[in-house]
């Protein structure tokens, strides 16, 4: 295989698993890492984490779609992707898959080899369970988004878990709750491009069970609950104005996304879904972490 080869099937796999939605959970990752370290955390754990996350994720997003390559098959809006156009092959994204699985391991490993914490290679089992278990929630449960909310949730306590596990506190708690709340309203946006395919073929979202207008509704309170979420999370780990400036950022960006949607216009769900929630990801974790230092 010569190099150009290589290099394309690289970035068609780093487009299967879209590598590039990393920067809706990771910056909220390493906020939590200057939390839990009530500072800098050293470059031995901070690079611990990143690529605990890089191979967390990679291997779940494998799952996820190997789990949907029969659906993404007959959806229009999926049929093109890496797995349903013969791009990629099943067993090249279970090999990747299993890869990353090692990976994850041999990182956590270094945790307990490095700075004496088994808590990490010991939880890790349980963490790849659930969140590969999120790819067969749209199946049984309209509840899915909550789901898919709660793994990008785990980010925050599972950055706790590897700089300072007894640091969880509630405003570590709550602030994985304004990530799973914040996630579970813009997957609600992006479902509606999907409203007739889930109803067609029995799956679950807001939008199929209750409808797009009741579903944008929904996601509007979700994310009204995530920002509550932010400000309680603030005031809990005592964080200053810095960081509620970000906060009143990021609700100018909710506002905006919700703005940038209707039920009977769906052409901007990308720029809502992506380049605002990656906007909101950076302006509060930056700004948060530039608060701890504060």
């Amino acid at each position: 295989m010569n190099d150009q080869k290589i290099l394309t099937r690289v970035v068609t796999l780093l487009d299967t698993i879209k590598f590039s939605h990393s920067i809706f959970a990771l910056p909220f990752a390493l906020f939590a890492c200057f939390l839990a370290a009530g500072g800098w955390p050293g470059p031995g754990r901070l690079i611990l984490i990143v690529l605990c996350m890089v191979f967390v994720r990679s291997a779940s997003m494998s799952y996820n779609r190997l789990a949907d390559h029969g659906l993404d098959k007959h959806n229009p809006r999926t049929a093109d992707r890496a797995l349903p156009a013969g791009k990629l092959s099943r067993t090249f994204v279970w090999g990747f898959a299993l890869v990353t699985v090692l990976g994850a391991f041999a990182t956590c490993y270094g945790f307990r080899y490095f700075f004496n914490n088994s808590y990490p290679i010991i939880l890790l089992p349980l963490l790849l369970a659930y969140v590969s278990l999120y790819s067969h929630s749209k199946r049984f449960t309209w509840a899915c988004h909550f789901w898919l909310g709660s793994v990008l949730g785990l980010s925050v306590i599972a950055a706790f878990v590897g700089i300072n596990p007894r640091g969880i506190s509630w405003g570590a708690i709550v602030l994985a709750c304004g990530v799973a709340l914040w996630t579970a309203g813009f997957d609600i946006i992006y479902a509606m491009q999907d409203i007739d395919f889930d109803r067609q073929g029995g799956l679950y979202s807001i939008p199929a069970r209750f409808g797009g207008g009741r579903g944008l509704l929904a996601a509007r309170i979700i994310h009204g609950g995530a920002f509550v979420c932010y400000a309680l999370a603030g005031y809990y780990l005592s964080l200053s104005g810095v960081y509620f400036t970000g906060l009143i950022v990021a609700g100018g960006l909710l506002i905006y996304e919700h703005r940038l949607v209707r039920a009977d216009d769906l052409s901007r769900v990308n720029m809502a879904f992506f380049t605002v929630n990656g906007f909101l990801s950076i302006v509060v974790s930056g700004m948060g972490i530039i608060d701890v230092f504060y």
